[in-house]
């Protein structure tokens, strides 16, 4: 559809717009149309013709008309124009009137304020003369001196607004030499408060002070003369007496003391509710701040971390001087002010907690390192029992992982704020000792060089590695009960998000310790049996025997069966496997030994008896042979060896049946056992295959 506004744009080109509706409409309905138009606009002129004829005879003089016109016009505008240069006029004279009654009103407010000065000056001056000829109380002296504060305010505010003047700086040396006089005063009448433990001697010093905005002088007062001469008494009479040496509890003990004693009516007049006087922080930038100065200079020896234990003990003993000053701050915010100080940052800085942590880390870590790196395990004896931890463990390489899993939340050891990095070593410790139990099971598989600490697995016996799986048990044991419960009392005052991803994470780290426990008992297997086909090696001598032509069929089985199972009889029946595993763990080594044991017995006794096979029928074919050529001769000596095969299977048999008897003996039922069942169905009677009985 075309859009009828197309027709009125600047741009509108008929050609463009004739071309692009082509492909709307065909030409020939565009030329049929266009004649239509012609036809329309002819009607119009022929109808209106009159009209259009006269049109031009309507437009005569024009320019005479429109110059009557202008006239009225240009009058109009030149009112207009001086209308506006009278309003400009008054305009520029009213600024110039403004401007001038401004400077006027800030001239007279500069002269108010510099003859208020000087009034306030003179009155100052007076006021302090009347406080030194006068000899009143200090209370009444106080009172004064809050009084000449409230006006060295006032001076203070009428000077700013009088600056650089003749005048004003006249002033400047009496008002200095008056602000001098006032704080002496007010210096030794703020001390004399202080002595004399006068309260409202020192709400109106402190109110001076803050009225003059001289907080950090009021604070450097108390600093130097109350406090410094204490401190500076304790701390370096400790040093030099050698009495205590670097150890600061018993500093911080007299200091508290002195406190409580001396300086509690000062803070708690300074932090008392809306009384104005919470500008002032005696407790960091007059009491912490010389505490710090005095250790660095006399004691400086306690920052380092270089001496563990005596580091933690001063830093805890810090932590709780620390708290003890937070006790006097009235609220949660001053608190948060307090601990925000840059004082306060600073003593904290002082403390450099993560050497301290390497130091331990290389203290406990190397302890369990130097432990599991031992080429032979460590036992101890029933008699050290006082050595063990409780639970009982058996290996020192055991007894040392507790110890310093233990020894990450000690009270001596743990330090608070790096609780996250004694979590991250106990799982760590937990890691190091599954990997050395791991690391020992495969040194007896592998044929590459053994790594430190695996060198006793290779010669280790199975009741070796019963303490290996007694010991994990009990470590996994105390991790999930005491030894959780111990992290979690510790650490009470986290959030319960935090106690449970420590949770978490600690049984995390045992698991993995839980989990290497199957595979030490598939070692304890593998070892029984090994010791167990020794015996399997006279199977070679039963194949040869039974070939013999001249052996009768066997009746009994062969000697070797009854040492089958003699070392796996004398393992569980031995005090180690009796005292210290458990019932299911002694029901799961006998099933696995056995099972394993059976395997093999199957495929030792299934490939001889099948290699007899083979060679019996080797043999049974070259005496065909030779059969045919010497005629019926040998035909009897053919009789007598197809029968080998048959003792063979015979003896393996009876030997089975024994071999079961044994198992049955042990508390195990033989059909239960898939490689037993599959050694029977190969040397069974085909009459007794389906049945096996013992």
């Amino acid at each position: 559809m075309v859009q009828p506004f197309l027709f009125i744009s600047p741009v509108f080109d008929s050609e463009s717009f004739i071309s692009d509706l082509r492909t709307f409409v065909p030409f020939d309905t565009l030329r049929s149309h266009l004649s239509s138009r012609n036809r329309e606009l002819l009607d119009h002129i022929n109808r209106d013709y009159a009209d259009f004829a006269n049109l031009s005879t309507k437009l005569v003089d024009i320019d005479a008309t429109a110059g009557r016109m202008r006239a009225p016009l240009l009058e109009l505008r030149e009112e207009i124009n001086e209308f506006r240069g009278s309003v400009e006029a008054a305009r520029v004279a009213r600024a110039i009137g403004l401007n001038q009654r401004c400077g006027a009103a800030d001239a007279r407010e500069v002269l108010e304020s510099s003859l208020d000065a000087f009034r306030v000056v003179s009155k100052v001056e007076k006021l302090i003369q009347q406080q030194q000829d006068g000899a009143s109380t200090t209370g009444t002296q106080s009172r004064l001196l809050e009084r000449i504060a409230g006006e060295l305010n006032r001076l203070k505010f009428h000077m700013t607004h009088a600056q650089n003047l003749p005048f004003t700086e006249s002033l400047e040396k009496r008002i200095q030499s008056a602000s001098v006089l006032f704080d002496a005063s007010l210096r030794n009448c703020f001390i004399d408060g202080i002595n004399n433990r006068d309260s409202k001697v020192l709400y109106n010093c402190l109110r001076a002070y803050a009225a003059t905005d001289n907080t950090k002088n009021a604070e450097e007062i108390f600093r130097t003369t109350i406090v410094a001469p204490f401190i500076h008494k304790v701390i370096a009479h400790e040093a030099y007496a050698g009495t205590s040496g670097d150890e600061l509890e018993n500093d911080y003990r007299q200091i508290k003391h002195f406190f409580s004693k001396d300086c509690k009516m000062l803070l708690e007049i300074s932090s008392t509710d809306k009384s104005g006087l919470h500008v002032f922080n005696f407790l960091a930038n007059s009491i912490l701040k010389e505490v710090l100065s005095a250790i660095q200079k006399v004691k400086p020896g306690v920052f380092s971390p270089g001496r563990p234990t005596e580091f933690l003990k001063n830093y805890k003993a810090s932590l709780d001087f620390l708290a003890y000053l937070e006790g006097y701050c009235p609220s949660r915010s001053a608190v948060t002010k307090f601990r925000a100080e840059a004082i306060c940052i600073e003593f904290m800085k002082q403390w450099n907690v993560g050497v301290y942590f390497s130091l331990r880390f290389q203290e406990i870590a190397g302890g369990l390192d130097s432990a599991l790196t031992s080429a032979s395990l460590v036992f101890i004896p029933d008699s050290d029992s006082d050595k063990r931890s409780s639970p009982v463990l058996m290996l020192g390489q055991s007894v040392t992982l507790l110890e310093s899993l233990r020894s990450c939340w000690k009270e001596d050891i743990l330090v608070f704020s790096a609780a996250d990095n004694f979590l991250r070593l106990a799982l760590q410790l937990l890691s190091r000792y599954c990997n050395w139990v791991s690391s020992a099971v495969d040194a007896r598989k592998s044929n590459a060089s053994l790594s430190p600490g695996c060198e006793w697995a290779v010669s280790a016996t199975a009741e070796d590695f019963v303490y290996v799986i007694h010991d994990v048990n009990c470590v996994v044991s105390e991790v999930r009960g005491d030894y959780i419960g111990h992290i979690s009392h510790y650490l009470s005052s986290c959030s319960s998000e935090v106690l449970d991803l420590v949770r978490k994470s600690m049984l995390q780290g045992v698991e993995s310790l839980d989990n290497v426990l199957p595979l030490v008992k598939k070692t304890i297997i593998e070892v029984i049996v090994d010791k167990s086909v020794e015996e399997l090696s006279q199977l070679k001598g039963i194949a040869a025997t039974c070939m013999m032509s001249n052996k009768p069929v066997p009746i009994r089985h062969s000697p070797y069966v009854v040492g089958l199972l003699r070392p796996l009889k004398a393992f569980l029946e031995g005090d180690k496997a009796r005292h210290y595993s458990t019932h299911e763990t002694r029901e799961e080594l006998l099933l696995g030994t056995l099972t394993e044991m059976t395997r093999r017995y199957y495929e030792l006794a299934a490939g001889r008896l099948s290699d007899a096979r083979k060679t019996e029928t080797y043999l049974q074919k070259s005496r065909q042979n030779a059969q045919k050529r010497a005629g019926a001769a040998a035909s009897g000596v053919t009789d007598h060896n197809e029968s080998g095969t048959e003792k063979m299977c015979m003896q393996l048999f009876l030997d089975l049946q024994e071999y079961g008897r044994n198992i049955c003996a042990l508390g195990l039922n033989p059909a239960d056992i898939e490689p037993y069942c599959s050694l029977w169905k190969c040397v069974a009677p085909p009459d007794r295959q389906n049945t096996i009985s013992v």
